[in-house]
């Protein structure tokens, strides 16, 4: 069984990580791989209907690989929870941040240019996996990999913890525009990074990845 007392993947220092190498995956696919922005699909979603009622089907078969990989991202998250929960030294999140690991490197591989498709599928697949892996910080509902959620639930929380003066609720607000924070300043350093190294510049990614993963096995042995 899960651990109910204390979740290694629950603690700010966690989420702190991922959101950097969330921000800093967007920037990356968007200035090194075709201007696409890998981590969320509701863009390529609205751009496979825009395209498909325009008759253009081989711009729309382009949109829905990065929408199927996510699906397949999620579906591998949920079968990896199946397999090693409770099972073994490490904890199932470790072993999907194992994958996210491994695929970024595999991306790293890719020269920039006719192959970005395939490092803009990797990125989806693996920001899947990340999002449905890791989906609280201090027992609140968040993503690592896009803001608009965190930025309703921080606002919320700062509203009522404001009207309220409820302290808990301010403390959870300042929690996620922290997460918020952390996710600009991974895009950020992607943008210095990104033109620099446009093959491998993901492998930034990969080593916030790789501390999260350090990170949770510390806390785990406390």
């Amino acid at each position: 069984m899960e651990k109910t007392m204390r979740q290694p993947s629950d603690t700010f220092a966690v989420a702190a990580l991922l959101a950097l190498a969330g921000g800093f995956l967007d920037a990356y696919t968007y200035l090194c791989r075709g201007g696409v922005f890998a981590n969320a699909q509701t863009g390529n979603m609205v751009l496979l209907a825009l395209r498909a009622a325009e008759g253009r089907w081989q711009e729309a078969a382009a949109y829905l690989a990065p929408i199927l990989a996510f699906a397949l991202g999620v579906l591998v998250t949920e079968g990896m929870r199946t397999r090693y929960r409770g099972q073994g030294r490490f904890h199932w999140r470790h072993w999907v941040l194992g994958v996210e690991i491994l695929a970024l490197g595999a991306a790293a591989l890719i020269p920039v240019g006719p192959w970005n498709g395939v490092v803009n599928v990797t990125v989806s697949f693996v920001c899947a996996l990340q999002v449905e892996a890791f989906r609280k910080v201090r027992g609140y509902p968040f993503a690592s990999t896009m803001c608009t959620g965190n930025l309703r639930s921080g606002t919320e929380a700062l509203y009522h913890g404001a009207v309220n003066h409820d302290p808990a609720l301010l403390r959870r607000s300042g929690c996620y525009f922290g997460v918020i924070l952390c996710f600009l300043l991974g895009a950020a350093l992607g943008c210095r990074m990104a033109p620099l190294f446009p093959q491998q510049a993901v492998l930034a990614a990969a080593l916030f990845q790789l501390a999260a993963f350090v990170l949770m096995c510390a806390v785990d042995a406390a």
